[in-house]
């Protein structure tokens, strides 16, 4: 017999790591660290942006860093796939596929803003199964591993573990741009938006890790490619949080692009709701 009591809305992702993940997690904090040290380089030094066909911005530290990255996990997995934004797949047919995401933010990174980070994630089978999120300026880490507690560390401190929040009206909202929300969406997310205590703007990948530390309840934004939001599901589940589409399902590789963060989960039937009028 049907629950009644029962959500239509997707819970945590189902998860079962098929190998021991300390390995890969060790490759992935050494490619973080390598990640930090070029970004490092290249930040407030005046560094040239070219436009991509999608409009978005590249520069040559982008590109740096996601070969630098690409080294370090091809010499320790050979045979594992790798897709990063700015130099595709390889590797297609391996079960393990690493997703690389070498500057997210590229708006803030040549703008001289701190509000940026890289984004390490290892899928197994289309599952994210790993995901590090790294401020490389304020040397601040969360990595998220399948079935297990995100662990956070270094920069200005902090506590991992998202807020409960009994209703919308006492949420802090975040989203990156208003470019970000289609115009066909905007009657769903303004409306979101009127239902929040507040609104803020900015962050990319940072805000979801202030998520994961309670100091942000919702993100609601759209355009995320599987790079942007691979390594996010780790870390916010991890924390306690939900990641989904804005119907409430599961995120995938044919999932539209626009995703919903939620710091307590509970909040999903009533955000979903507001974004789908």
């Amino acid at each position: 017999m049907k629950d009644p009591h029962a959500t239509p809305f997707a819970t945590l992702t189902a998860c079962a790591a098929p190998a021991d993940l300390a390995p890969m997690i060790a490759v992935a904090n050494a490619a973080c660290d390598a990640a930090r040290a070029l970004v490092r380089t290249y930040f407030r030094t005046g560094v040239a942006a070219e436009t991509k066909g999608d409009e978005s911005p590249v520069t040559a530290a982008d590109r740096a860093v996601e070969q630098g990255m690409i080294a370090i996990i091809t010499k320790a997995f050979p045979d594992h796939g790798i897709l990063g934004e700015e130099f595709g797949l390889r590797n297609a047919e391996s079960p393990w596929r690493w997703i690389l995401d070498p500057i997210d933010g590229t708006r803030a990174f040549i703008t001289g803003r701190p509000q940026f980070g890289t984004l390490v994630s290892l899928t197994y089978a289309g599952t994210p199964v790993l995901g590090v999120i790294d401020q490389p300026l304020l040397e601040e880490r969360w990595v998220g591993q399948c079935g297990a507690a995100t662990a956070f560390s270094g920069g200005l401190g902090g506590t991992v573990g998202t807020r409960k929040c009994p209703s919308l009206a006492l949420a802090e909202l975040s989203c990156t741009s208003p470019d970000m929300i289609a115009p066909d969406d905007g009657t769903g997310w303004g409306q979101l938006a009127r239902s929040v205590r507040r609104v803020s703007w900015g962050g990319d990948c940072y805000a979801y890790g202030l998520l994961a530390l309670g100091h942000i309840d919702i993100i609601a934004e759209g355009d995320l490619k599987i790079w942007d939001w691979a390594a996010l599901q780790p870390v916010v589940e991890g924390a306690g949080g939900s990641l989904t589409d804005w119907q409430g399902r599961p995120l995938d590789a044919n999932s539209d692009g626009r995703v919903l963060a939620l710091g307590d989960p509970s909040l999903l039937p009533d955000a979903v709701a507001m974004l789908n009028p």
